[in-house]
């Protein structure tokens, strides 16, 4: 049996939902691959930035963190996107609430399988300029559900 769905998505909504999944996902390659070297661009100058540890406001401290978390050492990450949810307020306003699943490690591959050290809720306020421009994340939160007892870099 087939039944509606309560929510139904216009055009615009699904292209911005596309856009913003899409963006959640460069995000967390831009931490996986490349170290988080440009992650500060994916905010706005003033945005908020909340780990399990601590929050940090603005590209200077974003920017910080992961030049510190290169700093360590050599550490492997693996950040997967699931269950996303994105609710546009307005065509530069977005509400965006999925799960992130983290799989780290200090160390360089290939290291030992083990479940996700963290298993967090990522709830995100997005803006862009105007309709068309980029969308910048102006507040990320992740709040962990479920971790093991390996430190986390946040």
């Amino acid at each position: 049996m087939h039944t509606q769905s309560r929510t139904s998505l216009d055009e615009s909504a699904l292209k911005a939902r596309q856009e913003l999944e899409a963006l959640a996902v460069e995000y967390w390659y831009e931490i996986d691959v490349h170290g988080g070297g440009n992650a500060h661009l994916f905010y706005t100058e003033d945005a908020t930035f909340t780990t399990s540890l601590k929050s940090r406001r603005g590209h200077d401290e974003i920017r910080a963190f992961y030049a510190a978390r290169t700093e360590r050492g050599p550490r492997l990450s693996l950040h997967i996107v699931q269950n996303f949810r994105a609710v546009l307020i307005s065509p530069t306003l977005a509400h965006c609430d999925y799960v992130m699943s983290l799989y780290a490690a200090d160390g360089e591959p290939i290291l030992p399988s083990r479940p996700a050290i963290m298993i967090a809720r990522a709830t995100e306020r997005v803006v862009r300029e105007r309709e068309g421009s980029p969308w910048r994340y102006a507040e990320r939160t992740l709040t962990p559900l479920f971790r093991d007892d390996t430190p986390t870099t946040g």
